[in-house]
């Protein structure tokens, strides 16, 4: 094993690499009953390698000024050498210390322009060398893209002239992309501020081997109750370590050449210059830190830094936010969620609860809006109030904005008109509606950039008629819309929606006039390409030409099946079928149901068709629809609603539900002609895993059972999980019942565990995996632990996610195709 230098590093690296180890070998040795003489990764049958090694859908992002688009060529799979790479896992942060970046990135190896009036494209040149490409931003005036090239030693930035097709680097590799904000042009298109290294900073500081003290926390009478969290501080040296990566010096280059620092160096988490290019607004972490919660919660310093004088003027100092209320719909006091005025030179604004932050006050209004002009030393000037939870502002001029705000508990939305120059005029409000409700949902508005080329509303030339963009979601399947709307009559009137056999996604309105629209077109034939559609004279022009990216799908049958619980709520599913099965003739499938359950409030949103027939079967590398290739049937996203209308909550009768749920798609997978009733089997990930065990444990539906990174023991989430905000204390009997930890005794179908390793995800340890599979063993269970080195809650390896093929083929076959009578 390769070390850096550093002595540390060295250390954190081992110790990381031995854990995995450590987890594996204790599956090989732990137990006689649970002895696998396993020397390599596994492969799959070739045509799941194929699927898996397939190129990955290119990215396609548009210009601001809507007449280029960049084309995103993203790598494969990362191996098992690229993951073993070092990381730290500080304040909530996983990265990487040798780059001073993201340990787990996504990166392009090719960029190419393309125009939006043409189906040709050509390839940005001059790119460097194994090129790992991120972070792209266009500039405001759409003539250029910026973006970040990662190497073994570090991250610099370059930009790619649409004109010339040529890449230039701007820097060395001496980016600092640790707290994820990177970089961000100004206005004028030709300054880039970019986080940057603290040059000499000295050496990194060490972790003593031998501890200095005991680790001591300790609260004197203070509720700080908190969901579980991973990768938290531990200790002073974590705390060292943490500040030493986090903190940055931000920087003005400009493309010429020239370099200026920005402000102070610190722990920057965000930065935003102003409309119009004078100021700088900062968000930097401070100390004291906490070891309970991220650094999303630490202390804040928010300042506005002069561009052109250096200026700075302290705009408010946050506090850790460590005791924040139980419940959906909690926030910290003071003021939270700063940002700038879209549509005007240099306005802040941000929001301040009224509730003390606790959605179990009871106030008339929840939170008020302030705004603070340029140069922000006079007193901040109040704006709108909300009657629920500020969820944010869509800026036009000053005569309009849109507010949007919302309550998690209860799923209600609102959405007001307000004219930010004339504060005494109350919000006339445009809409109230329930957020479950996919089938009235009136779509997002559209923004174009402003004056200040930040994104303001879409209008028409009168400034009276905005325009929507939906899903258009249906009993039929989503039918993708674009609509008009009035904001004098506060109606809304259909100008296209997409029409079967096709599935055609609007993603720009690109002349409002006109009416000529940028869709996304695909079929259950077609691979997905861009196309620009003007509605006037009914012309489809394609735009780009990506390949099909697994035509092996494409001899699958597929179906939107739709039947119904037994309570009468309507449900749904993807059925994927192998090529020559000829259901109610041939012999029935050994059969696979992926779910995930959903919390509701009502039967009407929970009995909502989600997704379309007409899609092409694109898969993710980890998908449960590969195995139609194998010979067998698989329901996908089968509908698995938690109802709880009224004053129920959902999961008072969760385990009654699943059970009802997965009754429901078994009938009529049998009616069908498809499944054969004694071989199927349930899987699911993460609370898709929960729900499995949980209907292994109390049903006899199912010949065996694949749950992946889930949690078992509710009791290691005692402050609430998933959508579930009643604590233990508040509702032990429900933690116990959720709980399939609590009923290993009873399980008697074979169920197959796999987790990463290093999961860190709120509330997936791997322990729960472990603590499960011991619990299993120890009751006789049949029952298979596989820990994946070095893995996350999603499986990023090529090697992990073919061996978890390997495994999910091997346990399918042994215990429900080749199922014994």
């Amino acid at each position: 094993m390769k070390c850096n230098p550093r002595l540390e590093l060295c250390l954190i690296f081992s110790m990381a690499h031995l854990r995995s180890l450590i987890i594996v070998t204790s599956l090989l040795v732990g137990s006689y009953t649970a002895t696998f003489a396993q020397s390599a990764y596994l492969l799959p049958p070739a045509e799941i390698v194929e699927l898996v090694d397939a190129p990955a859908t290119p990215g396609f992002v548009v210009s601001p000024d809507r007449t280029h688009a960049a084309i995103l060529h993203y790598s494969g799979l990362q191996t098992i050498a690229e993951m073993a790479e070092p990381e730290l896992r500080l304040a909530g942060i996983r990265f990487n210390p040798a780059t001073h970046g993201p340990s787990r990135a996504r990166h392009a190896s090719r960029v190419e322009f393309t125009t939006l009036n043409a189906n040709w494209s050509v390839p940005v040149n001059e790119l460097p060398a194994d090129a790992r490409l991120s972070n792209f931003s266009w500039s405001p005036d759409g003539k250029k893209l910026a973006f970040t090239h990662t190497t073994p030693e570090g991250i610099s930035l370059w930009y790619a002239d649409v004109s010339t097709q040529k890449a230039t680097q701007l820097t060395d590799a001496v980016v600092n992309a640790v707290m994820g904000t990177t970089l961000r042009w100004l206005p004028d298109s030709r300054h880039i501020i970019v986080s940057v290294i603290v040059p000499d900073k000295g050496s990194v500081p060490v972790k003593p081997t031998v501890p200095i003290s005991p680790l001591i926390q300790e609260n004197v009478g203070q509720q700080a109750a908190v969901r579980t969290f991973q990768d938290l501080l531990r200790d002073a040296s974590d705390e060292a370590l943490f500040e030493y990566y986090a903190t940055a010096q931000l920087m003005m280059l400009g493309l010429d050449g020239t370099q200026k620092p920005v402000a102070k160096p610190g722990i920057v988490w965000t930065f935003d210059p102003s409309p119009d290019g004078n100021y700088l607004l900062v968000n930097t972490i401070t100390k004291p830190f906490s070891y309970i919660v991220p650094f999303q919660r630490f202390a804040q310093r928010v300042e506005v830094v002069g561009l052109k004088d250096d200026n700075v003027q302290l705009i408010a100092e946050v506090a850790t936010a460590e005791n924040l209320p139980l419940g959906m719909g909690a926030v910290r006091t003071g003021p939270r969620n700063f940002s700038w005025r879209a549509d005007a030179p240099a306005t802040l604004i941000w929001a301040q609860a009224l509730d003390g932050g606790d959605p179990k006050n009871q106030e008339a209004e929840r939170d008020q809006l302030y705004f603070l002009p340029a140069p922000f030393t006079s007193v901040a000037q109040p704006g709108p109030k909300t009657v629920l939870r500020f969820a944010g502002i869509s800026w036009g001029n000053g005569n309009l904005a849109l507010l949007s705000e919302s309550w998690p508990r209860t799923r209600q939305s609102k959405l007001s008109r307000f004219a930010p120059d004339k504060p005494d005029i109350a919000p006339e409000l445009l809409w109230e509606r329930s957020s479950e409700d996919r089938y009235n949902d009136p779509g997002r508005f559209q923004t174009v950039p402003g004056i200040y080329r930040q994104p303001v509303l879409q209008t028409d030339k009168s400034g009276n008629k905005l325009f929507l963009i939906g899903q258009g979601a249906s009993p039929e399947g989503d039918r993708p819309f674009l609509d008009e709307f009035d904001l004098r009559t506060k109606r809304s009137k259909r100008l296209w929606q997409s029409q079967a056999p096709w599935f055609e996604n609007p993603t720009l309105l690109l002349d409002p006039d006109r009416l000529i629209l940028l869709t996304r077109r695909e079929s259950n034939e077609t691979q997905p390409n861009y196309f620009v559609r003007d509605l006037r004279r009914n012309r489809l022009s394609q735009i780009t030409l990506f390949a099909d990216p697994m035509p092996r799908l494409k001899s699958l049958q597929k179906q939107l099946v739709h039947y119904q619980r037994a309570d009468g709520v309507p449900l749904s599913g993807t059925l994927y079928l192998p090529e020559d099965f000829r259901p109610g003739i041939d012999k029935p499938l050994p059969t696979v149901l992926w779910a995930y359950p959903q919390e509701f409030k009502s039967n009407d949103a929970a009995g909502q068709v989600s997704g379309s027939p007409y899609t092409y079967t694109r898969v993710g590398p980890t998908s449960v629809v590969m195995l139609a290739t194998q010979g067998y049937a698989v329901l996908d996203n089968a509908s698995f609603p938690i109802v709880g209308e009224g004053e129920k909550e959902p999961n008072d009768s969760f385990v009654e539900q699943l059970i009802a749920n997965a009754e429901a798609a078994i009938n009529k997978l049998v009616e069908m002609g498809v499944a054969d009733k004694e071989r199927i089997a349930v899987s699911g990930h993460s609370y898709g895993a929960f729900m499995t065990a949980n209907l292994l444990t109390h049903s006899s539906l199912f010949a065996a059972g694949i749950a992946r990174s889930g949690a078992y023991n509710r009791t290691l989430t005692p402050f609430g999980f998933q959508g579930e905000d009643r604590t233990l204390w508040q509702a032990p009997e429900l933690y116990r019942q959720m709980s399939p930890f609590a009923f290993a005794d009873k399980m008697k179908t074979p169920l197959l565990l796999i987790h990463g390793a290093d999961d860190n995800n709120s509330g997936t340890f791997p322990i729960q995996s472990e603590r499960y599979y011991d619990a299993l063993r120890g009751h006789g269970a049949i029952v298979r632990l596989v820990m994946l080195p070095l893995e996350s809650h999603g499986y990023a390896a090529r090697e992990s996610v073919l061996h978890m093929h390997w495994e999910w083929l091997q346990w399918l076959d042994k215990y429900v195709k080749n199922k014994k009578k």
